[in-house]
């Protein structure tokens, strides 16, 4: 049943890969979609709907633009009533295993650029790397206590990836967040709890500490290292928060 759906979604996903293959008169090269094509609300709510389910289950395997040509072509054929050019019942049982590949082998690349993005962070004045990978680095020092794992904290904090791209952000959001330290991702936890109310720090996280090998998609790659900025502004009593991370 897994399986199934596995393929499913490669096949749902490969729409916005092939934007034209419905058409009489399939063009099997890589295209970009038109720009008629998303002049209409049906255009734009179609391109959307590929386009997110793409970003959500196919952007590990990173495909290349060869790669992509293969992959449409056997889209529009498959839409477009052809037969399929490959023996399907042999290519078929290992295509499962060819993308869990293609994905690990994107996040051990990953992991290495998160690696040496960690290393040059742990390597800047002031810095503190723990046992644990995680760097801190203190930005302005609190005058409160400083929370425990079992605590709830009200914060503002401030997530991006190694390239700076911003994945979540309750700065951006202009509101606060409240997060049980028990229910966060390791570095988000052992950051806070070095932390006291007032202060703000930046937590440099290696994927070990973060999401690991599984991601957080669409943002988060397998293998990614992260950042945050964060400011403490409290420790709530006796109150309880949704799971974060």
């Amino acid at each position: 049943m897994k399986s199934r759906f596995f393929l499913l979604m490669l096949a749902v996903c490969s729409l916005v890969l092939a934007p034209t293959c419905g058409a009489e008169t399939a063009d099997k090269s890589a295209a970009a979609p038109s720009a008629a094509s998303l002049e209409t609300e049906d255009g734009k709510k179609l391109y959307a709907l590929g386009y997110l389910l793409a970003r959500r289950t196919l952007v590990g395997v990173q495909l290349t633009e060869a790669d992509l040509e293969s992959f449409q072509s056997g889209v529009a054929d498959a839409l477009t009533g052809e037969e399929s050019q490959v023996v399907l019942a042999e290519v078929g049982p290992t295509l499962q295993e060819f993308v869990q590949g293609r994905m690990a082998a994107a996040a051990d690349q990953e992991k290495a650029a998160g690696a040496e993005f960690v290393e040059q962070a742990a390597n800047e004045s002031g810095a503190e790397q723990t046992s644990s990978g995680l760097v801190y680095l203190q930005v302005e020092e609190g005058s409160g206590p400083s929370p425990v794992a079992t605590d709830t904290v009200k914060l503002h904090y401030h997530g991006t990836l190694r390239d700076g791209t911003v994945f979540d952000s309750s700065v951006d959001r202009g509101e606060p967040a409240t997060f049980s330290l028990s229910g966060v991702i390791q570095c988000f936890s052992e950051g806070l709890q070095k932390m006291k109310v007032g202060g703000k720090a930046k937590l440099v996280c290696p994927a070990s500490t973060a999401y690991g090998d599984r991601g957080s998609p669409p943002h988060i790659q397998p293998g990614a290292a992260i950042v945050f900025e964060v400011e403490l502004l409290e420790i709530v009593p006796g109150e309880s928060s949704q799971p974060a991370g």
